[in-house]
């Protein structure tokens, strides 16, 4: 009787093993499928660029904007996390080469293929780079990313200033709005720059900005609205899941540096705000990236509290995705057409989910 019970013991554990097991490789297997699909319909073949969607006649440019490779950058990084030793950011970081102007003040990326056309320089399409290349510099310490960021960073302080009492304008030369998106994700920047080289101006900087964006961007459910308007201070109150995201995440990171136990409390109170306010009938809003980039605040809240609540609504609505909006070709989105952003929206979070599970 005890050798059976020792077998059935062993026997369900190896069940609940094997189940396991093939949740997590449910998630790797969607990274890939996704990944294969964008290398056949989504790359050009005849240079180191990507389309913006899959109908030609959609496209404004020949190229992408460099937005898509925004989300694509991150979701390699996030590849290379569950494959150690494969090299996914290296194609998409030579497609944002191409993107490169070194004019003064402040080289940076435009938001178009340089050698086609000069656009404009926006300083969240560069935040959202070098949060992604600082997430690699964590994992392999190569000095391009570090110096990368640090280029960026000064940019970004090219759109720093006083007037509506701090905060990050939305794009170069443009002095009408100050957004979360530029503001939020410039937090990040400062801190990812700060715990890799503890230069304590960029700490400073961090809360400068954290402290200008919670202050006139807060909703007083928690979550954050758009953008302020200048001179009239205006707030464009339409909220959107990733501008809670960066804040959110920027709380956490600041509980883990400063010990302060009001950002732990405040990044609970926005993750909570976030859920009840974009979390409906077991769906979130239809703009995979914007939920990609909230999933990052949510992950860094979940490393410290270990409340699996954050996680369980994101994988209910991955999984949503996979079964209902997903293509013959293994592309994710609501329309014909299939958009690049939104293929890099959803390897980042399938690999995300991916890493959780593994961490269970």
């Amino acid at each position: 009787m005890i050798n059976y019970k020792s077998a059935l013991v062993v026997f369900v554990s190896l069940l609940a093993f094997g189940s396991t097991q093939a949740q997590t490789s449910v998630y790797r297997s969607h990274v890939k499928d996704i990944y294969n699909a964008i290398n056949k319909n989504l790359k050009d073949p005849k240079s180191t660029l990507y389309y913006e969607t899959t109908d030609p006649a959609k496209n404004e440019h020949p190229h992408s904007y460099l937005w898509p490779l925004c989300a694509y950058i991150q979701a390699a990084n996030e590849m290379e996390v569950i494959e150690p030793g494969k090299k996914y950011m290296l194609p998409v970081e030579n497609a944002i080469a191409k993107y490169y102007r070194a004019t003064p003040p402040f080289p940076a990326y435009q938001d178009y293929v340089v050698a086609e056309k000069t656009t404009t320089l926006y300083y969240d399409d560069n935040q959202w780079i070098a949060i992604a290349y600082m997430d690699a510099y964590k994992r392999n310490h190569q000095k391009k990313y570090l110096d990368t960021t640090k280029m960026i960073y000064r940019f970004m302080l090219g759109g720093l200033d006083s007037v509506g009492g701090g905060g990050i304008y939305w794009r170069e030369k443009d002095f009408t709005t100050k957004n979360t998106c530029s503001n939020g994700p410039g937090v990040l920047v400062a801190l990812q720059l700060y715990k890799a080289t503890k230069n304590k101006e960029y700490l400073k900087t961090a809360i400068d900005i954290y402290d200008w964006t919670k202050k006139h961007l807060q909703a007083p459910e928690g979550v954050y609205y758009d953008n302020i308007k200048l001179p009239s201070m205006e707030i464009a109150k339409a909220t959107y899941t990733y501008n809670t995201g960066t804040m959110l995440q920027s709380a956490a990171i600041l509980y883990t540096i400063t010990k302060d136990k009001k950002y732990l409390a405040e990044a609970q109170r926005v993750a909570k705000a976030g859920k009840t306010h974009f979390f409906k009938n077991g769906r979130l809003p239809n703009e995979y990236w914007f939920n990609a980039v909230m999933l990052r605040g949510y992950v860094e809240l979940y490393k410290i509290d270990k409340n699996r609540e954050w996680i369980t609504f994101f994988e209910q609505d991955a999984d949503a995705i996979w079964e209902k909006e997903r293509d013959a070709n293994n592309l994710v989105g609501n329309k014909k057409e299939k958009r690049l952003i939104d293929q890099g929206a959803m390897i980042e979070i399938y690999a995300t989910l991916e890493q959780l599970r593994s961490k269970k």
